[in-house]
């Protein structure tokens, strides 16, 4: 077992042999031997083994073993220093096998070595991208949870942060092709971050690219299998998959299949739906995902009896008045309640799948049921009116702060739900139905377009997921607004708002 000043006369022999240092074997195998040592010894085999490494090829798994072990050692001011070095071993075939090792190092809880272990891989990624990929996939598909865990991770955070020369064609190419073995079996989380890694590749941007990306969270989404409404792990992987869809949809990347899927397999089971996630109103999700895809459906095989299938749950959502007594008043205890969180999803949806079949109304419907849904529209109409003139009243002269407040956030998402549906029902108005009018879903933001430009007509945004069963991500707060059953009141301190917030 050598001693700190053995290591040090025999590092002054091979940083005096310069081109000969190949020939001082003995002295390098001294320097490996530090690692036997004790704390000195080991710190400065940790500095010394990876400098004349390259020089001692028939010593490399030898020299790699010595300083795996120190990054094992129990003294994390040597295991930091081992794992400093580490990249210099990263040479020729040697490199995916040191990327394998800093991948497996990345389980640490010390936040130093972990940060060490991050550059490290940064460093041999800019090397050589293929051979780190190897290392990184390999603990990805084989290694245990934690390492897996934390190698997903890294590349969603760290593959952005990489210059274009690193991440060439070839190189995302490989990324797609691993992440697909991957996705034979993930979690809905492992899931989200891989659709952040892949939509961030350039070559899939392009419309052909977001293309393939959707093809893939349909194969995840398992379209092709009867939904299971009572199977929280179905209903789960459907709305995982769905919200890694939307962004991906544009005017040349249709969403159809899912469209198709949600109208013939989720609608008519919309109210047994099993939520995953704990104060989850499932069956607004649901309808806000599927009003955020019709925008983008494109020809659909069986249009007419999926319009069908909208209309009847939109009546389910739009009541008949309350018949009146002879004295004028309510036969019924109270009126229906207006949902309009629902109906403007419903409405949305219907309006842009209806553009498509626009004589669905006149020529599709028979007179009775086209009456009735006129006598729905123009009760829903006539309380929608009423609210929009409270609610107009309630925000008036409010700026600032005093918008800020929860009451005055609900009124203004309120304010935005009911303009949209009362939009939307002028159209079904017209004789014949206009589906002409344009409006942004009030949970979506406002899209400004500067005079002069263009807007662009691509997005460039970016579960199977369950392996085990994992909860959705939450979403950020998102108002619904519910007014109030009984007959319409002029007092807006009285509506009954629902401060359930789902929704991105």
């Amino acid at each position: 077992m050598p001693t700190v000043e053995e290591l040090y006369r025999n590092y002054g022999i091979l940083a005096d042999a310069t081109e000969q240092v190949g020939q001082h074997k003995d002295a390098y195998q001294v320097i490996l031997d530090g690692v036997k040592g004790g704390t000195k010894e080991k710190r400065l085999a940790a500095q010394f083994i990876p400098k004349f490494f390259k020089h001692f090829p028939e010593l490399a798994d030898s020299a790699i073993n010595a300083q795996l072990d120190l990054c094992e050692d129990e003294d994390v001011s040597i295991r930091r220093q081992a794992i400093k070095e580490l990249p210099q071993f990263a040479t020729g075939d040697n490199l995916p096998r040191v990327a394998d090792i800093l991948t497996q190092l990345l389980q640490t809880d010390d936040s130093a070595e972990f940060n060490l272990v991050n550059n490290a891989l940064l460093s041999i990624f800019k090397m050589d991208a293929k051979g780190t990929l190897g290392g990184l996939f390999s603990q990805i598909l084989q290694g245990e949870d934690i390492v897996r865990e934390r190698a997903i991770k890294f590349l969603s955070t760290k593959l952005k942060t990489l210059p274009d020369e690193v991440l060439t064609k070839e190189v995302e190419e490989l990324i797609l092709t691993e992440s697909k073995k991957v996705l034979e079996d993930v979690t809905g989380e492992e899931f989200v971050l891989f659709m952040k890694i892949l939509s961030g590749l350039k070559s899939l941007q392009t419309v052909s690219g977001r293309q393939q990306l959707v093809e893939l969270v349909a194969e995840q989404a398992d379209l092709e299998q009867t939904f299971n409404p009572s199977d929280p792990d179905c209903v789960d992987r459907l709305l995982q998959c769905t919200r890694q869809a939307v962004p991906l949809f544009s005017k040349n990347v249709h969403s159809t299949r899912f469209v198709t899927y949600f109208c013939e397999q989720v609608l008519p089971n919309l109210s047994t739906l099993t939520t995953p996630v704990e104060g989850l109103d499932i069956q607004l999700e649901v309808l806000k995902l599927l009003a955020e895809m019709s925008s983008f459906c494109g020809d659909m095989e069986k249009l007419e009896t999926n319009l069908r299938k909208l209309f009847d749950k939109l009546l389910e959502y739009m009541p008949l008045p309350p018949e009146e007594a002879e004295n004028g008043e309510n036969a019924g205890n109270e009126e229906p309640k207006l949902q309009f969180s629902y109906v403007e999803c419903l409405l949305y949806s219907f309006h842009q799948l209806g553009r498509k079949l626009p004589d669905f109304l006149t020529a599709k419907l028979n007179a009775e049921k086209l009456k009735d849904f006129k006598i729905r529209l123009q009760y829903f109409a006539r309380g929608l009116q009423v609210y929009i003139r409270q609610l107009r009243l309630a925000l008036q002269g409010k700026t600032g702060e005093a918008l800020k407040t929860e009451e005055n956030k609900i009124k203004v998402v309120a304010l935005k739900i009911t303009n949209n549906i009362n939009v939307l029902i002028k159209d079904l108005f017209h004789i014949p139905p206009s589906y002409k009018s344009t409006v942004t879903l009030s949970w979506k933001p406002v899209q400004k377009v500067e005079i002069g430009q263009k807007r662009a007509s691509e997005d460039t945004t970016s579960s199977s997921p369950p392996k085990k069963s994992s909860a959705g991500p939450k979403r950020d707060a998102r108002q619904i607004y519910n007014p109030p059953s009984g007959k319409y009141s002029s007092n807006l301190g009285n509506f009954n708002y629902e401060r359930s917030l789902q929704g991105k």
